[in-house]
């Protein structure tokens, strides 16, 4: 697992002041009100900056970062990645995960036999998509819903499904 989460991207600036418009990667937009700082991820580098204020427009998150305060300051983050610290979120629910654990797991059927690597997750607005991707590319995708995804066993990298009809055709 990875010591830090990566919770979101610099989309854009927000004003002329270096406010920042990030597009959070996490279901509970709110979650940014417990933050005090953040890392930001720009290419090979990393920068921890303080947050001095934090509002929220739509689905984005605008952000005040200390010793940010021009829109061409602002500028300069676009497209980076904010990070946190793994210590310090909270517990997730029992049967949630944080993407970042899940993909690259090794996902089976219920019979054991290997469907591929789980390769990427996308959020349908009902439920997640679960895109695994075989040893030759082919890719086949799986709503993650209870039907499907039997167990979710991080510890052994490993998901095992129940391929319902149609699901692989």
């Amino acid at each position: 697992m990875t010591s830090e989460l990566e919770i979101g991207q610099i989309v854009n600036t927000f004003g002329i002041k270096g406010e920042v418009k990030v597009k959070p990667f996490t279901d509970d937009i709110k979650r940014f009100d417990k933050l005090k700082k953040i890392n930001i991820e720009q290419k090979n580098s990393k920068k921890e900056y303080e947050i001095e204020n934090i509002k929220y427009h739509k689905d984005m998150v605008i952000l005040k970062l200390r010793g940010i305060d021009q829109i061409e300051q602002a500028e300069l983050l676009r497209n980076s990645y904010l990070k946190i610290d793994r210590n310090e979120e909270e517990p997730l629910e029992e049967n949630t995960y944080y993407i970042v654990d899940l993909l690259g797991l090794s996902v089976y059927t219920e019979e054991d036999v290997l469907l591929g690597i789980l390769d990427d997750i996308y959020n349908t607005g009902s439920n997640d998509i679960y895109v695994v991707k075989d040893s030759l590319g082919k890719q086949t995708l799986l709503p993650a819903i209870q039907d499907v995804i039997k167990e979710i066993d991080i510890e052994n990298q490993k998901i095992i499904v129940h391929v319902m009809k149609g699901l692989l055709d």
